[in-house]
Parts: C-alpha cells; sequence; structure tokens
C-alpha cells in the first residue's frame, strides 16, 4: 500500500468509499456525496491523500477549514474515510498519520475532529494518533430528523512554533 496524493482522477473512487460511510449512519451528518466540483471547492487543497494497494483506492483523507477569517487560519477539520473492504486493517491510522505530518508542512497547526460516538473506531483511531478529547457536542446537528451529538477532539502540532 502507499499514501499518495489524492487526485480529480481518484474522485469516482473517494465518492464510492465517502457513499460507504454514509451508508453506516454514523460517519457524517451528510446524506449524499458532493460532487468533485463541491467537494474541491470546500477542503484544503493540501493535504489531501489516498491510500492505494494494486490501483485500488482503499481511504482518502483530507483537511477542510474550519472557518474563512484569517484568525484561524491554521486550523481544520479532519475527514478520513476507508473502503468497507479496507477497514480495520490499519489503513486509516495510516492515512491519518500522514495527514497529520503533511497537514504541518501546510501550517496547520491545529487538527480537530467532529465523531458520532457510536464510532467507536474512530475515536480510537484518533486517540491512538494524538487526538485529545475536547468534550461532547450534545444534540449539534440533526439526521434523518434524529438530533446527534457529536465527540469533539483535537491535535495541536508540536513542530509549529507559536511566538
Amino acid at each position: 500500500m502507499k499514501i499518495t496524493i489524492l487526485l480529480s482522477s481518484h474522485w469516482e473512487a473517494v465518492r464510492k468509499i465517502y457513499e460507504e460511510g454514509i451508508a453506516t449512519g454514523n460517519a457524517t451528518f451528510q446524506n449524499t456525496a458532493p460532487t468533485w466540483e463541491e467537494w474541491d471547492t470546500t477542503h484544503s487543497l493540501k493535504p489531501r491523500l489516498v491510500a492505494i494497494n494494486n490501483d485500488a483506492v482503499l481511504g482518502w483523507a483530507a483537511i477542510t477549514p474550519v472557518s474563512g477569517r484569517c484568525v484561524y487560519a491554521g486550523v481544520g477539520e479532519v475527514s478520513v474515510y476507508i473502503s468497507t473492504e479496507a477497514r480495520g486493517k490499519g489503513v486509516g491510522k495510516q492515512l491519518l498519520e500522514s495527514l497529520i505530518e503533511e497537514s504541518e508542512k501546510e501550517n496547520f497547526w491545529t487538527l480537530q475532529a467532529g465523531i458520532f460516538p457510536e464510532n467507536i473506531a474512530s475515536l480510537s483511531m484518533h486517540t491512538s494518533c494524538g487526538f485529545r478529547i475536547i468534550g461532547t457536542r450534545e444534540k449539534i446537528g440533526q439526521m434523518n430528523g434524529v438530533w446527534r451529538d457529536t465527540v469533539l477532539l483535537e491535535k495541536r502540532s508540536t513542530h509549529i512554533r507559536f511566538a
């Protein structure tokens, strides 16, 4: 398996994996995958990563800026999605570790994640990669008419220096 830059040519596989995550009901509030154009404009240009084995995309990871305000430059929300057949094999952890490393090269000093409390595997993966639990955001959004909580996690860079 290799981790490489996510390109527009990977989109169909990335979209399929995103849809598999949506189908679980515990990966995102989204109920449909966006178009490439929508996804491309909402995610940071760097880093965007895919895990590939034998030309098959196993998973992807990217960062969405948390705000357009300049004071929040360097703060991003991570997304990590793994294909159904590759889950539980360490692909997500390798992607997240690579995303963290690459994010620091792009001056991201804080990464955050909002994860449904039912998504135990994702919570475990993030904490094993150095994210700490900030708290639970109770009834933060509705999904199919049901209010859902998310666990807010954060990881601060140990390499970017603050004045």
